[in-house]
């Protein structure tokens, strides 16, 4: 077996079919909050993890509803749904394109008493 010293071997990221049609990349930051945070990597293709945040590059065009795909969120969990501090209603996440330097919020719902 061949030494790669300090190498770190790192998975490439995979897209959907949707995702590679597209030949431009913005920066959006993803915030998960709850256990919904578990879904973030503590790295992910050179951007770290800040506590509940990643900065992520995503094709332009990208909706909202594809960030939510992409990071594999249980729908059942996706309750609460910002972009940049607005909310945005489930039956418009697919519609609802997002813009370079953008920030989605997503919360599951919480019970209390």
């Amino acid at each position: 077996m061949a030494d790669r010293g300090s190498t770190v071997y790192r998975a490439p990221l995979v897209y959907s079919l949707s995702w590679m049609s597209k030949s431009f990349f913005m920066r959006i930051t993803l915030k998960l909050f709850a256990m919904l945070g578990d879904h973030l990597r503590a790295e992910m293709v050179g951007q770290r993890r800040a506590g509940n945040d990643l900065t992520v590059d995503v094709p332009d065009g990208t909706s909202v509803q594809e960030v939510i795909d992409r990071f594999r969120l249980p729908s059942r969990f996706v309750h609460l749904v910002l972009v940049n501090g607005v909310t945005i209603p489930p039956h418009a996440c697919a519609g609802h394109v997002l813009n370079a330097d953008d920030e989605v919020a997503v919360w599951p719902p919480i019970g209390g008493g």
